[in-house]
């Protein structure tokens, strides 16, 4: 089975980080976020991933030159001119090869089971089956109507009044038939594929109840780094065996000075923290300089910004 994964947006929620690196490249417990989905693909025993990507493109392509993730083919779809989520799933119609396919988020962080997930989808006859997530901020963040195991509303766009606890993961099985209902040109591919699927070949879910982390916004990012961070630190041998990165908060290559105060922080590589520096509950992107004397609490760094949360 092939995959699509999204990662053609401009990171817009992440800025200024996304101002210099592709949202998909900014690291997470020092892995790249998009490193946490192809884990789970190549988990799974997915073959070939097609990843669409837009904003500073030239950064994703050295990335993958440089790293070779095995069994598990990449094939980058450049967007020349973006397309939505919609729209960019069309455009690689034929490279998923006209078979069922993975379509997951490169802005999130889960221990789905992706193959649960997918024989849940060839038991349901259905035309896609979404993996949902139960949590209080359903109402919040966008909640899924269901209703006899059948997703038929997102956060009432399509009227129904249904409601629920649970949310879309980013992470969802298709057949083919969703195609049928996508545009090529720049749409989304909710109010295409998913409510096609819904008025006709109908729509499934899958309940994931363990790990799920969407770190598309900054204070969900610096929350994954540091606050919420066990669960993805416990998935480092695993992603180690199967991708050769691991989370861990700081790296071998910074540079942190003994006379330096470095606690429950991320450092990441190519970081130097000078004696003198403090640095408290912080993220600290590569390249990041805490010159000497400086004092950072609280706070998300990179070479030349400071965010304070």
């Amino acid at each position: 089975m092939n995959a699509f994964v999204l990662a053609a947006g401009f990171g817009t929620r992440l800025q200024p980080i996304t101002d210099t690196m592709p949202k998909p490249l900014v690291p997470v417990l020092n892995v790249p976020s998009l490193c946490y989905s192809l884990f789970l693909l190549k988990a799974a025993g997915i073959r070939k991933a097609i990843i669409n990507i837009h904003h500073h493109p030239e950064s994703l392509q050295r990335f993958f030159d440089r790293h070779d993730f095995g069994s598990l083919e990449i094939v980058l779809s450049e967007e020349r001119e973006i397309l939505g989520t919609g729209g960019g799933l069309k455009k690689c119609e034929r490279l998923l090869d006209g078979e069922e396919f993975v379509l997951i988020n490169s802005d999130i962080i889960s221990d789905i089971d992706l193959t649960a997930l997918i024989e849940t989808h060839k038991r349901s006859g259905c035309g896609g089956t979404l993996a949902l997530h139960e949590t209080p901020m359903a109402a919040e963040i966008g909640h899924v109507g269901v209703r006899d195991g059948r997703v038929l509303d997102f956060n009432n766009r399509r009227g129904t009044g249904l409601s629920s606890s649970f949310i879309y993961t980013g992470t969802a099985v298709f057949s083919p038939e969703i195609f049928r209902h996508l545009k090529a040109e720049f749409s989304g591919i909710v109010e295409t594929g998913f409510c096609g699927l819904v008025d006709n070949e109908g729509l499934a879910f899958f309940e994931h109840r363990g790990l799920w982390q969407d770190i598309g916004t900054l204070p969900n990012f610096y929350r994954a780094n540091l606050d919420d961070n066990l669960r993805i630190l416990h998935l480092a041998e695993r992603m180690k065996r199967e991708i050769g990165f691991l989370p861990h908060m700081i790296s071998d290559n910074a540079s942190i000075s003994p006379e330096a105060r470095v606690e429950n922080s991320v450092v990441g590589a190519n970081c130097a923290i000078a004696a003198g520096a403090v640095v408290e509950h912080s993220v600290l992107l590569p390249g990041t300089i805490i010159e000497r004397g400086e004092t950072l609490r609280n706070a998300i760094a990179a070479p030349g910004v400071r965010i304070p949360l």
